[in-house]
C-alpha cells in the first residue's frame, strides 16, 4: 500500500488524536477509519450508522477467521 501527505485541518488531527489514544489506534488509522465510515455512509445514505458500524467489525472478524456459522433452529 502507498501511502501520500495530506494537509488536514489541525482540529481535525487533534480530535483523531484523542480518539485514537481512547481507542488504541494511531493518528492515521483513526483518520482512515473515519474516511471508511464515511465512504461507507455515503455509498449507502438509507443504512443506520450502527449497522455500518456493525459491518465494519463483522469483516474484521471474518478476516481474522472468527466468524461461527449462524444455525436455523
Amino acid at each position: 500500500m502507498s501511502t501520500s501527505s495530506v494537509r488536514l485541518d489541525h482540529e481535525l488531527v487533534e480530535k483523531a488524536s484523542i480518539m485514537a489514544k481512547a481507542m488504541n489506534r494511531s493518528t492515521p488509522k483513526q483518520i482512515e477509519h473515519w474516511a471508511k465510515i464515511g465512504e461507507m455512509m455515503e455509498d449507502n445514505p438509507d443504512l443506520p450508522y450502527e449497522f455500518v458500524r456493525q459491518a465494519i467489525i463483522a469483516k474484521a472478524e471474518r478476516e481474522a477467521g472468527k466468524l461461527e456459522p449462524y444455525e436455523f433452529d
